[in-house]
């Protein structure tokens, strides 16, 4: 028939439109890829604005209460101990005898002194009436000069022998002396390190006496700690145990050099009238406020490294999106790090989520709006 369609044309229709319909499916779905994509691009993180200048830190360490001067006593001979009268923990007085060494050589030494004594006193006599029979005689020409300056030798060296003898017979006194060990100051026993029947050498420790006149706190203190720390500072000791009993102190002695092992140095603090609880040996804590450094202090949390350096992740806030900035760092604890350059102030860092970002990503910050 004439003007009517050919009857393939609507075959054709149908199988356009069954060609049509997976690819507008597909691009549907291509479309929800991309938008969900971007909408899941911008990564929340928390941050915090640097704030110029840094603030002081309170330090706590843990020590304990030892004397200010404390005494090493030991015997000025070496011997046998046979008598201990000394226990750790007892109050001494001077003179006070603590320990006694077997003073039988010595006495015998003493013996000895003492006759040698006597024996040079006899030949001072001696030589004296001699030297007084040549000075009579010579006058009247019945002795020779050379006699005479004979006897007057004989007296010198008899007089020098007899001050030989005196001294020696002092030291075997003071060496008598020395068997028994006393106590030079007034104090407490705190260590003890002999016991009878040992023989010990001269100047071997044989008790430590904590002395009365004072009482030091006594810190192991780290470097960085020391460095942040002012000139004169103030430190408030207080006991363990029961933290309502304080004194205050001041450094008094720091060591010059570290331990080998810890690293850390001997820090004393002298106690300010300490109160009696505060005895020898007891557990205390000290507090001190460093010193307010300059920079900025953050969260540990907002450091991370790059190329080996610290660095920070900075949100910029016209386009939200973060990069890495290095820092120096001038003091860090497990809490806070302060930054001592790189950051003037101002930025926004990132505090939580910056093992998950990359330069240039874009960030929301919580608590913002989506």
């Amino acid at each position: 028939m004439a003007g009517s369609a050919p009857p393939h044309s609507a075959t054709g229709r149908t199988l356009l439109a069954l060609l049509l319909v997976p690819a507008l499916a597909l691009g549907g779905c291509e479309w929800r890829t991309k938008t969900k994509a971007k909408a899941v691009e911008a990564r929340p993180v928390r941050t915090v604005t640097a704030v110029k200048g840094g603030t002081g830190e309170t330090v706590v360490l843990t020590g304990q209460i030892s004397a200010e001067n404390e005494a090493s006593l030991s015997f000025r001979i070496g011997g046998r101990i046979i008598e201990r009268l000394g226990n750790v923990g007892d109050r001494v007085e001077p003179d006070q005898v603590l320990a006694k060494l077997d003073p039988q050589n010595e006495l015998n030494g003493l013996r000895s002194a003492q006759a040698a004594l006597s024996a040079a006193e006899g030949r001072v006599v001696e030589t004296t009436n001699a030297f007084d029979r040549q000075k009579t005689l010579l006058p009247q020409g019945f002795t020779t000069q050379a006699l005479y300056d004979q006897a007057q030798q004989a007296l010198r060296t008899a007089r020098s022998q007899l001050d030989n003898a005196e001294a020696q017979l002092h030291i075997a006194k003071d060496r008598v002396g020395y068997t028994q060990l006393k106590s030079g100051v007034s104090g407490a026993i705190t260590a003890r390190t002999a016991e009878a029947g040992e023989v010990v050498q001269p100047g071997q420790t044989i008790f430590q006496v904590a002395r009365q006149d004072g009482r030091d706190a006594v810190f192991d203190v780290p470097a960085q700690v020391l460095r942040s720390a002012p000139s004169d500072p103030k430190v408030v000791v207080s006991l363990t145990d029961d933290p309502s009993i304080t004194a205050v102190g001041r450094v008094r002695q720091v060591d010059p050099q570290a331990d080998p092992i810890t690293r850390t140095f001997r820090v004393r603090v002298g106690l300010i009238d300490p109160p009696p609880a505060m005895f020898l040996g007891a557990t205390v804590k000290g507090r001190m406020e460093l010193e307010a450094a300059p920079g900025i202090t953050l969260p540990a949390t907002a450091l991370t490294r790059i190329n080996g350096q610290p660095a920070v992740w900075l949100v910029d806030p016209k386009d939200m999106t973060v990069s890495l900035h290095n820092v120096e760092i001038g003091r860090f604890d497990p809490a806070s790090v302060l930054v001592a350059r790189g950051l003037e102030g101002g930025e926004v860092v990132v505090t939580a989520g910056v093992q998950a970002l990359h330069p240039g990503q874009k960030v929301r910050l919580l608590g913002a709006a989506p």
